[in-house]
């Protein structure tokens, strides 16, 4: 549809995604003016107080109308695909093609606030390919943009996040579950509700303008635990198998096969596990911010009881 309306809107790209489709209902909530950009319209359908615009950041089409009129913008958006797949030229390049061309249409068209979510970075490790990724993007918008907000998140603890229905179908599907070496490496994840809480409250904290700040839970657990805790509670017996090493790109075909989940998405997630993902300053953003993060268990619990609601769970 034409953008006409000139009403003070914010932007949310990636709005047919897990994460950008939860904050599109969460500022709605709050009466806020919002505007959807999606390569296909009809994959969002009509939805009331929501502008649909048509538009690819890749190649830039449709940027000038979506952000015409817009304070403030949110960055939702990265490719998902093996490493493998074309390197640097193929998902990175990709995800940097659209932040540039992203970050110059905001400029141009006056944007005041830029809103990114990222991943957060390995603790003495080399980071994996798509998380060097998201943090070239996170530097093209800070740098383009003075005003820009980085955030950062571990793994999203929701019935809609991959990486949490990832760990849920292997509890379910194995009573046998062999954790890797990477069992001992530690996390601190985050409620899907805390992860969209920031994003939708950033542009009225005004210290955040120019940050990167990390977003976290408040318990820092290890992978091998976060398995085992799930079980628990869902209610079933599972024995863990613990092994000596990780052969993450076998593990991640044999990962994907049990859960049903494509390789694009569970390979990144196996990656990111090689290493401590823990937040730098997740406690200045909980105080900037005035929250008070759900718990790992809690955060759980809701999202069993989300998912049970909409889809059976076959192990509860």
């Amino acid at each position: 549809m034409g953008v006409n309306n000139l009403e003070s809107m914010e932007l949310v790209t990636g709005a047919t995604g897990y994460v950008g489709g939860k904050l599109v209902g969460r500022l709605l909530e709050e009466g806020r003016a919002v505007r959807a950009l999606a390569r296909d319209p009809s994959r969002l359908g009509a939805r009331e107080g929501v502008q649909v615009v048509a538009g690819d950041l890749v190649s830039g089409e449709g940027l000038r109308v979506a952000l015409e009129g817009c304070e403030v913008a949110y960055y939702l958006v990265h490719s998902m695909e093996a490493a493998s797949s074309g390197g640097r030229t193929g998902f990175a390049g990709r995800d940097r093609r659209a932040a540039e061309n992203f970050a110059a249409a905001a400029c141009a068209a006056g944007v005041e606030r830029v809103i990114y979510l990222g991943g957060i970075t390995p603790v003495g490790g080399r980071p994996s390919p798509h998380i060097a990724s998201r943090i070239e993007v996170e530097q093209i918008l800070l740098e383009s943009m003075p005003e820009a907000t980085a955030l950062r998140a571990s793994i999203l603890i929701g019935a809609g996040s991959s990486s949490f229905r990832v760990l849920v179908r292997l509890v379910e599907r194995l009573r046998l579950l062999p954790l890797p070496a990477w069992r001992t490496n530690r996390t601190q994840p985050i409620a899907e509700r805390d992860a969209i809480e920031f994003l939708a409250r950033t542009p009225q904290v005004a210290a955040t303008a120019g940050r990167s700040l990390d977003i976290a839970g408040p318990d820092v657990i290890s992978y091998g635990a976060m398995i085992e805790q799930i079980a628990e509670l869902m209610g079933v017996s599972r024995t863990p198998i613990s092994l000596g090493f990780s052969l993450t790109p076998p593990a991640s075909a044999l990962v994907s096969a049990v859960t049903g989940q494509p390789i694009e998405l569970v390979r990144p997630l196996m990656e990111s596990l090689e290493h401590d993902l823990l937040p730098r300053n997740a406690g200045e953003a909980q105080e900037m911010y005035g929250l008070r993060p759900l718990s790992f268990d809690r955060a759980v619990e809701r999202a069993l009881a989300q998912w049970a609601a909409v889809e059976e769970l076959a192990a509860r």
